[in-house]
């Protein structure tokens, strides 16, 4: 599975923007924080407020804020936010793909990939990360190893 550097870097904004939700941060204090591309990250932050994920204001006093609380947000929430489908082959997402012949029960093993992958970040909240961050416990529940 491949983690892109979208989702990776608005899980840090998102992240950032949980630290100090009371106040506005922007973009550049954002990528000043986490050493990030101000103008890719400027883009990410566009899709995460159109996914409802921020909020933003204009002005001296604006920026972005969380726009739903922290521990709403899952990973999960944020990979779609960035990249659309979790799991697509060729670029096509898995739900009509099928194969005949010697084949016909690989398309069901990429779709259970793509079910765990969705249940391990489905399960992880950016207030979790930020806990485990502060010292907390680990954000990621213990999966059984097959």
């Amino acid at each position: 599975m491949h983690i892109s550097a979208k989702a990776d870097y608005a899980t840090r904004a998102l992240l950032e923007l949980a630290r100090a939700p009371e106040q506005p941060l922007t973009c550049e204090a954002i990528a000043d924080a986490q050493g990030i591309p101000f103008r890719f990250l400027k883009s990410v932050v566009g899709e995460l407020r159109r996914a409802g994920l921020v909020r933003s204001q204009r002005g001296c006093v604006g920026g972005y804020w969380l726009g739903v609380p922290a521990d709403t947000i899952t990973l999960l929430d944020v990979t779609r936010a960035v990249d659309g489908e979790l799991i697509t082959l060729r670029g096509e997402p898995l739900s009509g793909l099928g194969y005949s012949g010697a084949a016909r029960g690989l398309p069901g093993v990429w779709r259970q990939i793509e079910a765990d992958a969705a249940a391990v970040l489905g399960g992880v909240t950016v207030a979790a990360l930020l806990a485990e961050a502060d010292g907390g416990v680990d954000p990621v529940p213990a999966q059984g190893v097959a």
